[in-house]
């Protein structure tokens, strides 16, 4: 993000001391305070439920493509079985 260094906190203090004004400023500061925390918490929940339907889909998507092998695996096992033969004696061997 902003990589502030403490020179240019000071200029930024100082700028808002002259334009805004000391009696002003703590309230300023108290409400800018509260407006970041409500951000700050907005953004928490946005990245929380984006997180939780991002594993449910990953989990749908899992399932289907579970779902899809077994499904593919049953039916490549039912084409390939072959009728039980009957076993062939040696006397019918020899006719």
């Amino acid at each position: 993000m902003l990589e502030l260094g403490m020179r240019e906190i000071i200029i930024i203090l100082i700028v808002a001391l002259i334009i805004i004004g000391p009696k002003k400023l703590p309230d300023l500061a108290k409400a800018l305070g509260r407006a970041m925390g409500e951000f700050r918490r907005a953004a928490d929940d946005l990245k929380e439920n984006l997180d939780i339907n991002g594993v449910k889909e990953a989990k749908d998507k899992l399932m289907r493509d579970i779902n899809q092998t077994q499904f593919a695996k049953d039916s490549s096992t039912e084409e390939k079985e072959e009728p039980p033969q009957a076993e062939v004696t040696e006397k019918e061997k020899k006719d």
